[in-house]
């Protein structure tokens, strides 16, 4: 019988013990709870960053008060074409394998149709899409050695178009393929599967009144935003529990997908 890890007032069971995980964007909101559900679960965590490296720095280290030796941090711009490949050897120099890839990193931010501009093209597409595929290419023949798993972190607006944000939801939409087409690519060693989050963390920008949140808020069935840990859970289930699912994406957004 698996070990347990105790997490707060939860006990969570080590399935993941002896596996490595990399998480971009792992230094804070979405990005850190899932590194501490892997971490929880057992997993050694890989935790990329670009410019908070303060923030990675401080998750690192609780993550190794809570088991020494378990997590490291790893900077690089997911817009530099030979990011994908330093970070996998980074991976694989710090801990000797790699296990779980989450593609969680994400740019966000408004082009409405007349401004969309090259760069913000570029920028979207790159962290949202290109990065994806990219750092999943590099990392496939350790994930197919290890029969590993791949977890993107889409949008439940790759099937339902954001008014005003035309590349965002255009990027998450191929990622939702790119899930897909990695399924059939990587299988069978290793499965690809995609959480796509509704209402869960609020833009840290100034579009996003408390207006226009209340009125999303109201279109969720069960009336309330989601939490970061959410998204930690289905990660978790997709990596650990789920060995005949692959190709597939878990909206985790209180319902809010079947009433837009």
């Amino acid at each position: 019988m698996a070990a347990s890890i105790e997490r707060g007032a939860s006990v969570v069971e080590a399935v993941l013990s002896g596996q490595v995980a990399l998480v971009t964007g792992g230094a804070k909101r979405v990005g850190a709870a899932i590194c501490r559900f892997l971490h929880g679960a057992g997993a050694r965590v890989m935790i990329h960053h670009r410019a908070s490296r303060a923030e990675a720095e401080v998750l690192g280290a609780e993550l190794n008060r809570q088991r020494p030796d378990s997590a490291d941090i790893v900077q690089g711009d997911l817009l530099d074409a030979g990011t994908p490949g330093r970070l996998v050897e980074a991976v694989l120099a710090r801990f000797g394998r790699l296990d779980i890839l989450v593609n969680n990193a994400s740019s966000f931010f408004p082009t409405a149709v007349g401004g969309i501009t090259e760069s913000a093209w570029q920028d979207l597409m790159g962290t949202n899409l290109k990065a994806p595929l990219f750092l999943s290419q590099a990392a496939s023949p350790e994930l197919r050695r290890r029969r590993g798993a791949i977890v993107n972190i889409t949008d439940i607006h790759a099937d339902r178009p954001m008014r005003g944000y035309v590349v965002y939801s255009i990027a998450k939409a191929g990622l939702a393929a790119l899930t897909r087409s990695l399924a059939l690519e990587l299988g069978p060693e290793v499965r690809v599967n995609a959480v796509a989050p509704g209402p869960v963390l609020w833009p840290e920008d100034s579009h996003w009144s408390a207006d226009i949140r209340h009125r999303i808020i109201e279109q969720v069935p069960l009336q309330r935003q989601g939490e970061p840990e959410d998204i930690a859970r289905a990660v978790v289930y997709l990596v650990a529990y789920a060995p005949y699912v692959t190709g597939h994406t878990i909206a985790v957004d209180g319902g809010r997908s079947v009433s837009l």
